[in-house]
């Protein structure tokens, strides 16, 4: 009986510890992919870390506001098994989500919230990375006349400087496009990686 006790005592610590080896830390702030998580996970990878970028978005009168300075930052969460996203806007309109990749239904669940606006139930969008590399996610939406479509956002033009997204809202043949939000962000991402010595 006191070999198991001491068993425990010596390596419980060490089993806590392993439940965590993926999560931020200060060697990796961005965390790291947990090798037990869906492959797809790495369909965030390009965007891990944190980017300078212009944020822009409709008036009232649909036409586009001038560009907000924005933050956006990308890390792995849940111990390296989700990817959560934060954005910090110059206007004080900050927002971020939750993104889970759901292997039974072979698509990423977005969970969105934000400060402009009380979010006591998340908003949802659905979807993948396509073959051209873009990650494309919709969620059902009306138009305000009550025509049926879809809010459609989209990550595109990444690579290793940075990358673009845009939310539009589009109809059910997706052949109608009203873009209503856009962010660049290809001034480069920021690194803080710590190197080992």
């Amino acid at each position: 009986m006191k070999t198991n006790y001491l068993f425990l005592a010596l390596f419980l610590p060490v089993l806590m510890l392993a439940q965590y080896d993926y999560e931020p830390s200060s060697n990796n702030p961005f965390g790291q992919p947990n090798p037990e998580a869906p492959k797809e996970l790495l369909d965030y990878a390009p965007l891990i870390g944190e980017c300078d970028c212009k944020s822009q978005s409709r008036k009232p009168d649909q036409t586009w506001a001038e560009p907000v300075d924005m933050q956006w930052r990308f890390k792995y969460i849940m111990n390296g098994m989700a990817v959560q996203d934060e954005t910090v806007k110059a206007d004080g309109r900050h927002s971020g989500s939750i993104r889970q990749f759901i292997a039974d239904s072979t698509k990423w669940f977005v969970h969105y919230y934000s400060t402009a606006a009380p979010t006591p139930k998340l908003s949802t969008w659905k979807g993948v990375k396509n073959e051209e590399g873009k990650m494309i996610l919709y969620k059902d939406q009306k138009a305000p006349n009550g025509t049926d479509g879809y809010s459609r956002l989209t990550f595109y033009d990444i690579n290793e400087n940075g990358y673009k997204w845009v939310g539009e809202w589009v109809d059910t043949t997706e052949s109608v496009v009203f873009p209503f939000w856009k962010i660049d962000c290809t001034d480069g991402k920021k690194s803080l990686v710590k190197k080992d010595d």
